[in-house]
């Protein structure tokens, strides 16, 4: 990852600096201890969350991926992507044939993804445009189930907690062009040398291939001013299930 991709934590966490008896720990923990469970998060993708009951708290995620299989991902979400980085919270991924198989119940739990790819929003840094591209075909018409344990505010604008505090919150996607403060978008540009603009263009045919999907409405009363963006289709608006993958 290049110099102009790294990104760092909004703030640092409450506590003192590592002591001594803690660096000596962290030694020897890398000579004798396995961390096999971590080794496969290898993917790494970033994007945008608001909280499902407050969308007007959004923040930058970005997500360290283990691909389970072609239909289950799961992540590890963080504020940044140094190794000073806070982990914010958690999420997992199911392909459109596994979300069919929830119950009507555990449905709301879930947010569509579709948006987020067709927008440029979800962009996976370091990748070439073509690997990514169809990293981004590989998750058209999946869903994310994302629960934030830490608010540790935005980079631009800060407004976080030094220590994780109150309950977890579920989190959902954007879904329309204006739902994300162009504020926070723009910052993340900048910071990571992106071109969100271009990155949509280039993704522009997936759209054939997008389908309605549960969830994209669900926040559409919370935001004004904004617009919808083809491939983006609740299935409400359609008036009938997805279809089968």
């Amino acid at each position: 990852m290049s110099t102009k991709e790294k990104r760092k934590s909004p703030l640092s966490p409450a506590g003192d600096g590592k002591g001594i008896w803690l660096s000596t720990l962290e030694k020897g923990a890398k000579v004798l201890q396995d961390t096999a469970p971590l080794e496969k998060f290898d993917v790494y993708i970033v994007g945008f969350h608001p909280a499902k009951d407050d969308p007007a708290m959004q923040m930058e995620a970005h997500h360290f991926c283990r691909v389970v299989n072609d239909d289950f991902i799961q992540a590890v979400l963080f504020d940044g992507n140094t190794p000073e980085a806070n982990l914010i919270g958690i999420e997992y991924i199911v392909s459109e044939h596994l979300f069919q198989r929830l119950s009507a119940e555990e449905r709301p739990y879930w947010h569509p993804h579709n948006f987020e790819l067709l927008s440029g929003q979800l962009v996976a840094p370091g990748l070439p445009a073509a690997a990514e591209k169809a990293l981004m075909k590989r998750l058209l018409n999946s869903y994310g189930k994302t629960w934030h344990t830490w608010h540790t505010g935005r980079h631009d604008v800060g407004g976080g907690h030094d220590l994780p505090l109150g309950d977890p919150m579920l989190m959902w996607s954007f879904n329309r062009e204006g739902e994300c403060d162009s504020a926070l978008e723009q910052d993340r540009e900048v910071a990571m040398g992106l071109d969100t603009a271009a990155t949509q263009r280039q993704r522009r045919d997936l759209a054939d291939l997008a389908h309605p999907q549960e969830g994209v409405d669900t926040l559409k009363d919370q935001f004004t001013g904004t617009t919808s963006m083809p491939g983006v289709l609740d299935v409400s608006d359609r008036g009938s299930e997805p279809p089968s993958a």
